[in-house]
């Protein structure tokens, strides 16, 4: 089997795969006490799951092990000509069609050829939104050590790839040696949070992190959040990208910026894309945003998003914009501190 899915593996764009039994997750101890504390937010599904994660085959019942897959989002592999915005900061992964879609679909592919390879067993395939330890399957399958930043880290490969897993009947009973964990005393990716998620190492508050209050937040942020969000529309990079180990494989390629350095030109376009985003309706941002990451937030979560954006990085000449939302029944407050941040 390995060498089998060892030749598919250019072809479908994955840079690196392990393997490991289907036995209850290493850190779920660890990720239990994370629900207990309410560090997830509201994203009460992950609670809910948790029986799932614990044994999977409560779900998938011939479920036996996990094939555990990375395929790298930097330069993004399914890029999408017409994007919607043109210099909104967004994070990394979501410049491109969404990976829901056409990672599953990859991998779709190569367990159908699995299936032809072993007709009586079973092959299923998932992305992140299915009930499973992601990053403790990928740790337990070698793909990787988790860093202080939370995220999975390879020493050739860095962090800036996709987890999915194919769940099979198939038994394996070698487990793969884990890759010591080479953070060392580094703290780079707590000390850049701006604001303060990383609690402590390998454990992350969601509800201050910029990528929940962007994305799965369905809330206005807390005031004394909102600037410390800076100039972030969708998403955060800055814990993966001031990471040594990446930054050692993409060669200074990665913006450790703060607030992003623009000239007058890609300011213009950044006005430009969230005028945009203010004045459109709902129907039509959910149209243009369809099939990318940023449809998650939705016209409330894009438009609450550019209000931030334009508040921190002082876009007066959307002041009208600005003001027209300030009577909005959700995001009203929001746009009326909005412009007050604009005329201080």
């Amino acid at each position: 089997m390995t060498t089998f899915i060892e030749k598919e593996l250019t072809e479908l764009g994955f840079s690196h795969f392990g393997y490991s039994p289907l036995s209850k997750p290493l850190s779920f101890e660890f990720y239990q006490e994370w629900l207990d504390q309410g560090l997830h937010g509201d994203m009460k599904y992950l609670a809910e799951h948790a029986p799932i994660k614990h044994t999977p085959q409560v779900k998938w019942p011939r479920a036996q092990s996990a094939l555990v897959f990375a395929i790298p989002y930097f330069p993004h592999p399914e890029q999408k000509p017409d994007f919607p915005v043109k210099n909104a900061r967004i994070s990394m992964y979501a410049k491109g069609y969404d990976y829901h879609y056409w990672f599953r679909e990859r991998m779709n592919k190569l367990c159908a050829k699995l299936k032809e390879q072993f007709p009586d067993e079973e092959f299923l395939s998932f992305t992140d939104s299915s009930p499973i330890l992601e990053r403790d399957l990928a740790k337990r399958a070698g793909l990787g050590w988790v860093g202080k930043n939370t995220c999975i880290i390879h020493p050739k490969k860095g962090s800036l790839f996709f987890i999915g897993e194919i769940y099979t009947s198939l038994k394996v009973d070698h487990e793969v040696a884990p890759l010591p964990d080479f953070c060392g005393t580094c703290t780079r990716c707590i000390d850049i949070c701006p604001t303060g998620a990383l609690l402590e190492p390998k454990k992350m508050d969601a509800r201050k992190c910029i990528s929940y209050l962007t994305i799965e937040s369905r809330a206005l942020p807390p005031v004394e959040l909102r600037e410390k969000i800076g100039d972030w529309f969708f998403g955060c990079d800055l814990c993966q990208t001031v990471c040594p180990w990446n930054q050692k494989v993409f060669k200074g390629q990665l913006s450790v910026e703060q607030v992003q350095a623009l000239n007058t030109d890609d300011e213009e376009i950044l006005t430009s894309d969230l005028r945009y985003i203010l004045i459109s309706s709902g129907k039509k941002l959910e149209k243009d945003f369809f099939g990318t990451p940023l449809a998650r937030a939705g016209s409330f979560g894009l438009k609450r998003n550019a209000l931030i954006v334009i508040a921190n990085r002082k876009l007066s000449v959307l002041r009208e914009e600005v003001a027209e939302l300030a009577s909005h029944e959700r995001l009203g407050e929001l746009a009326q501190w909005t412009l007050e941040k604009l005329h201080t």
